[in-house]
């Protein structure tokens, strides 16, 4: 009994953390199917977004600090959609006034879904990192998968190279969460892979509800390549290394204040 009742905090936290991604996806699905009128989809979808995370802000589910991550995952998303679209990776095939170089704002979203889920996940379950590799080596890491992202277009792909490297960096690395009084660890690495796996579910479905195409979707829907779940694996810890850093910093300035 005891950890069926850990089991449904546990869930409780998760679904509370998933707020902002379930916005997104909610707000996918009706706009496929509902039109909205005097507008396009792609700026509605924008401004519904924007209400929510000023929603959010307000009751206090997020957090000033939470707000200013999501900001710059969405400017870290925003600029890879630009560079993706140009290379013809996938497209936004709908018109909108908010596109910028053929990619709509709320795109950009979609990667600060991520950060929005790791902060709030983070702060509920009071999460805590042991063995953390440090700041130079993750950094350099976080850099070298992120440029990866634009130079695979024109030279070799790494990624199976950072991935193994993923494992060697943090091989030591443990998350430490809490539910109620009780304290559980995972490899970090481990958490790398679920959450990516989970990504890429959510990928089939917003590519389903016509969020983005990729080239082999356009006649009809297809499922989502199983070699993406790489990419995400490589883009949550992206996610994970600025979001570790700055709770580390905050922490630390906590503590000498």
């Amino acid at each position: 009994m005891k950890s069926f009742i850990q089991l449904l905090h546990f869930g409780y936290h998760q679904a509370m953390s998933c707020i902002f991604p379930v916005a997104i996806f909610g707000t996918l699905a009706l706009s496929s199917v509902i039109p909205f009128p005097y507008i396009h989809r792609y700026d509605a979808i924008l401004l519904i977004l924007l209400a929510v995370q000023y929603l959010m802000f307000c009751s206090g589910l997020e957090t000033w600090d939470e707000i200013k991550v999501i900001c710059v995952f969405h400017l870290i998303g925003l600029l890879l959609e630009i560079y993706k679209v140009h290379m013809g990776s996938w497209s936004y095939p709908e018109p909108a006034y908010s596109k910028i170089l053929g990619v709509p704002l709320y795109s950009g979203f979609m990667y600060a879904s991520v950060a929005s889920f790791m902060c709030q996940i983070w702060r509920r379950l009071r999460m805590d990192m042991t063995g953390w590799p440090g700041l130079l080596p993750s950094v350099l890491l976080g850099g070298a998968i992120y440029l990866n992202f634009f130079t695979h277009h024109f030279i070799p792909d790494f990624r199976w190279w950072l991935t193994a490297l993923v494992f060697v960096v943090f091989w030591k690395t443990w998350i430490i969460y809490r539910v109620r009084s009780v304290t559980y660890r995972m490899p970090l690495s481990l958490a790398f892979i679920i959450v990516g796996f989970f990504i890429w579910l959510a990928e089939n479905i917003s590519t389903f509800l016509g969020a983005w195409k990729y080239p082999d979707q356009h006649e009809s829907w297809q499922l989502v390549s199983f070699s993406k779940i790489s990419s995400w694996f490589l883009l949550v810890i992206i996610s994970v290394i600025i979001v570790a850093q700055l709770k580390y910093v905050k922490a630390k300035r906590s503590v000498q204040s």
